[in-house]
């Protein structure tokens, strides 16, 4: 049965990993491009990135954060969903960049970072540098489903130095900028870190790219929640995004529509 779950596990204490049949979307969603759950007839619609898309499944890694995540946590392999939308969104460019990084420093960049090192590895002339940062040791996901597998170099660091190189992927990052070892950045994870990152490697010149995740109700340019201003000019995150240049990203506009229903969030 389409949407069916197929595939169900916890990363850690806090995020699942859930694959769903659904072979339309799978077949034709791209590297960069993202999907909308609907869990039952009257849910709301939640997008997600996606860290593979093989064999009519695709693969998400889920926060347990909100009302639907918490509910879709209860779902069972063999249970299905009501609906599956996508691919939405604008892929990333996979070209050859030469030393690329690509980093994450939470779930749903954790799963951009597989698909992306993967499909950016697959092009002649490209050196994938994949930067996870976890918390903790016990919040580090499994080997299997880390980026280390699909990429030339692989850093892994913990906020409290308990696994890996102590600290964040920036810190990492900034000594490869240094050493002029890195040509290209794609990002995705807190929103809040992107502000250190671009401030980083606007400093040494390097490309940006980020992951924008303000509020979708639609997701299909409909509704105008998920606006973001770009150098200036009005733009919307599901259609025109998700990514962008990280150097031309208004970040406190983004940040106050980030935060606008975390007290609704949280009561639901």
């Amino acid at each position: 049965m389409e949407y069916e779950i197929t595939r169900k596990e916890d990363l850690n204490s806090e995020d699942y990993l859930i694959e769903v049949r659904a072979p339309i979307v799978a077949d034709k969603l791209q590297s960069g491009q993202f999907v909308v759950l609907l869990i039952h007839p009257k849910g709301e619609r939640i997008p997600m990135s996606v860290q593979k898309a093989e064999n009519g499944n695709i693969t998400m890694f889920i926060k347990k954060l909100g009302k639907t995540s918490f509910e879709l946590y209860t779902y069972k392999v063999g249970d299905c969903l009501e609906n599956v939308i996508g691919p939405l969104g604008n892929p990333v460019e996979i070209k050859k960049y030469g030393n690329v990084a690509v980093c994450s420093d939470l779930v749903c960049g954790h799963a951009e970072n597989y698909a992306l090192c993967k499909a950016l590895k697959q092009v002649d002339g490209n050196h994938v540098i994949s930067m996870q940062t976890f918390p903790t040791k016990d919040m580090v996901y499994p080997e299997e489903v880390l980026a280390r597998r699909v990429s030339d170099e692989y850093y892994i660091t913990t906020e409290d130095g308990s696994y890996g190189i102590k600290g964040h992927y920036r810190e990492v990052l900034q000594k490869l900028l240094k050493q002029g070892k890195v040509d290209m950045v794609f990002a995705g994870g807190q929103t809040e870190g992107y502000i250190k990152l671009s401030e980083l490697t606007k400093f040494y010149g390097v490309p940006t790219m980020v992951t924008l995740r303000p509020i979708m109700v639609d997701a299909t340019g409909m509704c105008g929640s998920c606006r973001v201003f770009i150098d200036g000019k009005m733009r919307l995150a599901c259609v025109d995004g998700p990514m962008f240049d990280a150097h031309k990203v208004n970040y406190k506009e983004l940040l106050n529509r980030v935060k606008l229903f975390k007290k609704q969030e949280a009561i639901a």
